[in-house]
């Protein structure tokens, strides 16, 4: 059993708690209030200390990339569309970046295949400590990832092949998910005759969860693409969510309309290019929150160092978000996107035992720092 005392807490479930308690049992938060009484030898006192949810980034391709991008096993791109991949294959668990994202808070990881196909493969979730891939993912499939803009046309527009245009990166989404109906048809018509059964194809499979609603599409997108995916995705009438939304703000009403399943925002910091990757505009969670769209912010790690995610906080502080619900898009938020709110994202009764606790608040205080992180019960750092 391990207890938090004295905290300042940041539950992500609608309570912040000025000076209280956390219990700790078999891995699971088992209590959470004020003036609890426990018998523990682990006692961590967090007087004048913050306490939040373990962060859930919930874009990212650490273990899967290496950290100057040379190495890059979550891209298969031997082909446009390989929704057969599955990203769970390609992390390495032993990779450093697992120890950097520990160092700063970050417990859980969406970690997706890279944006060089439009159609990428399966994402999953996984923690950041662990013995074994087995150990550490706690969900597998949440997503089937997709991209748009100039990653697929950077990559098959130099060997001439389709996609060079966003024409065709619309059209292998379309031709990848139209497959799909028509395998899902053939399937639903033969009924129990195996012999009138398609030909098994795990692809397209994978492109059937998306149409059942099982998983949504993860997509890629920034600026105008962002109203191709959008447009697309009522067409086929499937769930997804905007993964980078730079140019956001020029979409209000195209993104709260949509009913997408959220918008993962980031990272900022990085180069500022021409057209899709040149409007940063980070406050546009600031007005996305407000109209209820459920709002996140993603390292896109290893492309950013994993503490800079509470830079890019800070700075939907800095253009007017509440640092109560900012902290939701580091935690709660996030791990519903990803659909793993059921274990972690917030500081309940029955969730697992992730949290991380601050000098200082994160995103509102810059010089704020992790002094524990603690995932499923288990202190994995200390400062």
């Amino acid at each position: 059993m391990l207890v938090i005392r004295n905290a300042k807490i940041y539950t992500s479930a609608n309570r912040v708690i000025e000076k209280g308690y956390i219990v700790i049992e078999d891995g699971k938060i088992v209590d959470v209030g004020e003036n609890l009484e426990w018998d523990a030898e682990d006692v961590i006192d967090a007087d004048g200390l913050v306490v939040t949810p373990g962060i859930v980034d919930a874009h990212s391709h650490i273990g899967g990339f290496g950290t100057d991008m040379s190495d890059q096993d979550l891209n298969e791109m031997t082909k446009n569309s390989t929704p057969e991949v599955e990203a769970v294959y390609s992390i390495d668990t032993k990779s450093n970046m697992f120890e950097r994202a520990v160092r700063s808070g970050i417990t859980t990881s969406a970690i997706a295949p890279g944006s060089g196909n439009v159609v990428g493969g399966l994402v999953c979730a996984v923690k950041s400590y662990g013995h074994s891939i087995e150990d550490m993912c706690i969900k597998n499939p949440i997503a089937l990832k997709m991209a748009l803009g100039g990653n697929p046309k950077g990559v098959y527009g130099k060997r001439n092949q389709m996609p060079m245009t966003r024409m065709g990166i619309a059209n292998v989404m379309r031709e990848t998910l139209i497959k799909g109906q028509e395998y899902m048809r053939k399937k639903e018509a033969a009924k129990d005759d195996k012999s009138k059964e398609p030909p098994f194809d795990l692809g397209l499979e994978n492109v059937c969860r998306v149409l059942r609603k099982e998983i949504p599409l993860k997509v890629h997108c920034e600026q105008f693409d962002m109203l191709t995916t959008i447009r697309v995705a009522k067409e086929f009438n499937i769930d997804f969510t905007l993964d980078h939304a730079w140019g956001a703000s020029d979409y209000y009403d195209d993104i709260v309309n949509s009913g997408c399943k959220g918008v993962i925002y980031g990272p900022i910091g990085v180069l500022l290019l021409p057209g899709e990757c040149g409007k940063i505009d980070i406050f546009s969670l600031v007005e996305l929150d407000k109209r209820g769209v459920l709002c996140a912010i993603m390292t896109d790690g290893p492309i950013l160092n994993p503490d800079v995610i509470f830079v890019q906080a800070g700075e939907v502080i800095r253009f007017g978000g509440d640092i109560e619900r900012v902290i939701n898009m580091l935690t709660i938020n996030p791990a519903k996107i990803i659909g793993v709110d059921d274990r972690v994202g917030s500081i309940e009764k029955g969730k697992d035992g992730d949290l991380v606790i601050f000098k200082g608040t994160p995103a509102l205080d810059t010089n704020a720092t992790v002094v524990y992180t603690i995932i499923n019960g288990k202190v994995v750092y200390n400062q």
